[in-house]
């Protein structure tokens, strides 16, 4: 299984960025697929999660300003991610698993290599 994000890098404070991760070596529909993210000094937390219904999650502290989605066609999920604050910086990660049991917990069977997302103020 291999998963690859792109999309990442530098945006002002309220600016947007949209994330992808392309998904191999596995039946892309039937997984749950999320989104964590660590910044410096802190503990990896999870961002949101799709399963293989469609339903999400997410944190608090993204609401109203993240849209995680997916393309069944291409395995690849997205997280768009609009209004940035400098506290959204962090590396992202994408992960997936058979169910989204352990998406709480941050238990992910596969995970990608991260990428960087910095807000400056």
């Amino acid at each position: 299984v291999d998963l690859v994000e792109s999309g990442g890098g530098s945006v002002q404070t309220g600016g947007s960025l949209g994330l992808s991760c392309e998904a191999s070596g596995l039946h892309f529909s039937r997984y749950c697929m999320a989104w964590f993210r660590q910044a410096p000094g802190k503990e990896r937390e999870g961002v949101a999660s799709i399963d293989s219904n469609g339903r999400t999650s997410y944190a608090e502290s993204v609401k109203g300003r993240f849209t995680i989605s997916k393309d069944n066609a291409k395995n690849t999920h997205y997280l768009q991610m609009n209004d940035l604050k400098p506290e959204d910086t962090a590396m992202y990660y994408c992960a997936a698993d058979v169910t989204c049991v352990g998406y709480a917990g941050g238990i992910m069977d596969y995970w990608g290599q991260g990428i960087l997302v910095t807000i400056t103020s």
